[in-house]
């Protein structure tokens, strides 16, 4: 798909992987959405880039049908839809204090998983609706799984189990949305210098930046946005989850 002249949305886009995807796609020609609970940063990032910020706490359905509607109020049906929203707060599943309160994974899975699901059913019933392209394509759905749905690190479970089920997410819905012409995909991050990850110290960013076989640093997020402007343009491209991590295979811990 030629991004040049449709719309997108990206959530999760007040910084990080979202911030530089919803730039990239800005710079591409689309009419950028940018979901996020953070409308400060949402409002800097549409600023930037000529985009609309939209608060959207992609947990709720009403939240999530309201931006959409919104973003469609402006920039007509989004052809283009990449979710970024996520969270990744570290606990034992049986810690010094006990059992990790239930509460805690389930806010996890819902915000990564769940809200995953919640903007790419809603994104894709739009779609669904819009005229066909040439080659028969009506839009691409690009979701964010991690190298944790494959080696979560102790302390990952709520994670890695939420990351795992985005990338059990992405084949079922290809097939389904396959009749439409929707394409859908996702990209495995490994470590990238997000603000996820600036919450370590510097020491300890710079350790695991070591720790990647090749090149020796941390991912940064044009990188991601790069990988997504490929999986948009190519559009034999679907169904699949690729992973973006200088060949790192996470240790236990």
């Amino acid at each position: 798909m030629d991004i040049r002249g449709h719309a997108a949305i990206v959530t999760g886009a007040a910084s990080g992987l979202g911030a530089a995807t919803a730039a990239m796609l800005a710079e591409a020609g689309a009419r950028v959405a940018i979901f996020d609970v953070n409308d400060e940063g949402a409002r800097l990032t549409a600023e930037k880039i000529g985009g609309l910020a939209l608060h959207c706490d992609v947990t709720s359905a009403q939240e999530t049908e309201a931006a959409i509607a919104a973003a469609k109020k402006e920039h007509g049906v989004a052809r283009i839809v990449i979710n970024c929203a996520g969270v990744g707060p570290a606990k034992r599943i049986v810690g010094r204090d006990g059992p990790m309160p239930l509460a805690d994974f389930a806010r996890v899975v819902e915000i990564n998983l769940l809200g995953t699901f919640n903007v790419m059913r809603l994104a894709a019933a739009a779609m669904q609706a819009l005229d066909p392209m040439a080659d028969g394509e009506r839009g691409v759905i690009i979701c964010t799984a991690s190298v944790a749905a494959y080696e979560g690190q102790i302390g990952q479970a709520a994670y890695a189990a939420s990351k795992g089920g985005v990338v059990g997410l992405v084949l079922p819905a290809a097939r389904e949305f396959a009749q439409f012409g929707i394409r859908v995909n996702a990209v495995a991050p490994g470590l990238f210098s997000t603000p996820m990850l600036h919450a370590l110290p510097e020491q300890a960013q710079q350790s695991l930046a070591i720790s990647v076989p090749f090149p020796k640093l941390l991912g940064q997020p044009p990188q991601y946005a790069s990988l997504v402007r490929h999986m948009i343009e190519n559009r034999y491209l679907n169904g699949e989850v690729i992973r973006l991590d200088g060949a790192l295979r996470m240790a236990p811990r």
